[in-house]
């Protein structure tokens, strides 16, 4: 038995009920229909309650308000309605456990998944995909934090500067967020990409087992963490402070990156759902 499959028979797995199972098979199908990922959707009345909630929320922007699913799926696009529907799915499978600031840690998410969009988008990759891995990113602490709640409240007490969170829980547990993460989306039949990238989030840039949506997910998590600054530059400030190794291996333009560069509040906010 390895170190990790030893660690997932002591912990218990989150639940994902049926509706969830089916719309992360629809993932990795690229012939599935709207129609199909629709009418998943639909079997769940409260799914689609949280869903049109958070279509009709002030980041979205919408012209209008929304009170179908039709209506969601039309204004919002059917590959964003899936993640959001995932999201909600995701956040519903969380426990509340001793030492970890549940709240904070899916409002770090949503950043992580935020930035993590952005950077997908200005390289025309799936930034829907980019989005839903950058939310997953720390799921993994919740089962650390199962098997060893004493470890873990440490970890979260102490400041986090981007990186370090990686650092100490390797060093700790023998194991990143990321890690346990890529095992549990694997044995949630994820598709193998966003496994991959959970798995070298922490550390991307090893050249045969190289990810693009590793290193977007590893730059989305480490703008995620940096600390909220008085600096006339936010968006300059956060840039030049990202590892510059993993810049130059997706060859982002950071001068084009400054000028798109948004604002966290500006992210889709899932803390209600």
């Amino acid at each position: 038995m390895t170190p990790l499959e030893s660690f997932f028979s002591s912990v218990q797995l989150p639940p994902m009920n049926e509706v969830a199972q089916a719309l992360i098979r629809t993932l990795d199908n690229e012939h599935a229909s709207i129609a199909e990922i629709r009418s998943l959707i639909a079997e769940d009345p409260a799914l689609t309650a949280k869903l049109l909630r958070l279509a009709n929320s002030a980041q979205f922007g919408l012209r209008r308000g929304v009170g179908t699913l039709d209506e969601a799926i039309a204004m919002v696009g059917i590959a964003r309605v899936r993640c959001l529907s995932l999201a909600a799915c995701l956040n519903d499978s969380l426990p509340s456990l001793p030492g970890l600031d549940r709240q904070a840690i899916w409002r770090n998410s949503t950043v992580c998944a935020g930035y993590a969009q952005w950077l997908a988008s200005s390289m025309g990759m799936d930034a829907q995909v980019a989005w839903l891995t950058g939310l997953m990113l720390r799921l993994g602490e919740m089962l650390m934090a199962q098997a060893r709640p004493d470890v873990m409240a440490d970890i979260e007490r102490q400041p986090c500067l981007p990186g370090q969170r990686w650092e100490r829980e390797k060093r700790l547990l023998g194991f990143t967020e990321g890690e346990i993460t890529a095992e549990l989306a694997r044995r949630w039949n994820f598709p193998m990409q966003m496994v991959q990238a959970l798995q070298r989030s922490a550390d991307p840039v090893i050249e045969q087992a190289f990810s693009r949506l590793g290193a977007v997910i590893h730059l989305a998590a480490w703008l995620a963490d940096m600390p909220a600054g008085a600096a006339e530059d936010p968006a300059g400030d956060a840039l030049t402070n990202l590892p510059l190794e993993v810049v130059d291996s997706l060859r982002f333009d950071l001068l084009s990156l400054h000028a798109s560069f948004p604002d966290a509040n500006s992210f889709v906010e899932l803390s209600d759902i």
